[in-house]
């Protein structure tokens, strides 16, 4: 007769086991594997770098010693933005007045600025409205800045990023994604767009980078408390802050403090608040992940933030239901 006791131990081994391994191979096979971005007396380059998360962002690089430039349309903006860069840091920043829209203008920004480390693609629009309801020109406006903008950046900065890279350390490439860009959401159909197509741009342009030692990190902060959500608040539809309020939102400190953490630790997906830590895990697809205990985590929570998502469209969508009903009504 077997010996209960036993059979017990074996099926706690057992237990123990299958996590081990399975943290064991995730350890081995991991990729892109941990790197650490310096920051301190590197060159950090921040678009929308005058108000907002950009410019918390570039006080909080400069606090930490980095060299910093800032672009963005409004010289005005800019330099009121670098006067007080410097009077909380005593740094003194580069700023440069360039439309990322005007790929001529934004090279000349980069070749005047010299060979950057760290590159922080910030810069956003955002209309809300339904599709139906909106002009096309108010589309291809968010598109044009939030995606073909970001292309400009990169493909004016890269070439003096890749330059003698082994001799300057690794580098980063951050771009400023949104919570709309891992999922969408009633009314953000043009913005969705845009920032999900940021999504396929980082994934792939990572694997052409990595060999020159350059990371590619995407951020996807929640609502935040920024003069462009004030703008955004003026139009926005009511069933949209219905549904985005599920989220809650954020200060542009807090959301430059998570950024920075983690562009400085190489994360490619880089989640601001528990909410978007959980639509990280809903979405880690095919991305990359330097981090096995993250993998871990994806891996075994992936069944139950799927269910956890699936509820929350069912709130979604009934709120929807609601809505057009009482519309209906009055």
């Amino acid at each position: 007769m077997a010996d209960p006791n036993l059979a017990y131990l074996s099926f706690l081994l057992l237990l123990l086991l299958l996590p081990l391994s399975l943290l064991l191979f995730l350890y081995l096979i991991v990729r892109p594997r941990p790197v650490r971005i310096p920051i301190k007396n590197r060159h950090v380059f921040i678009t929308g770098g005058s108000s907002g998360i950009g410019l918390a962002l570039a006080h909080q690089v400069a606090s930490e010693g980095a060299r910093v430039s800032i672009l963005a349309r409004s010289l005005d903006k800019l330099e009121e933005a670098k006067q007080a860069i410097q009077l909380a840091t005593g740094i003194e920043a580069a700023v440069f007045a360039a439309d990322v829209r005007d790929y001529d203008a934004i090279s000349r920004a980069v070749e005047k600025a010299g060979p950057i480390d760290v590159l922080i693609v910030n810069q956003g629009v955002f209309i809300p409205q339904e599709l139906e309801r909106q002009e096309l020109d108010e589309v291809r406006f968010m598109l044009d800045v939030n995606l073909m903008g970001t292309f400009n950046m990169i493909k004016a900065a890269l070439p003096a990023m890749k330059l003698h890279r082994r001799d300057r350390g690794p580098a980063s490439i951050a771009l400023m994604s949104s919570q709309a860009g891992q999922v969408g959401i009633y009314g953000y159909t043009a913005y969705s767009a845009s920032k999900f197509g940021l999504r396929g741009l980082a994934e792939a342009l990572q694997q052409e980078v990595i060999a020159d030692d350059i990371h590619v990190s995407l951020i996807f902060p929640p609502d935040t408390d920024t003069p462009g959500l004030v703008e955004e608040n003026k139009k926005r539809p009511q069933l949209t802050s219905i549904i985005a309020a599920s989220s809650g939102s954020m200060k542009a400190d807090e959301v430059a403090k998570r950024a920075l953490s983690g562009i400085k630790s190489g994360g490619f997906i880089i989640p601001c608040n528990f909410e978007g830590l959980l639509l990280s895990i809903a979405t880690a697809g095919l991305s990359p992940q330097r981090s096995f205990l993250m993998a871990f985590v994806e891996v075994v929570a992936a069944g139950i933030v799927r269910f956890v998502g699936l509820c929350f469209q069912w709130n979604w969508y009934g709120s929807i239901e609601k809505w057009h009903a009482q519309i209906k009504r009055t």
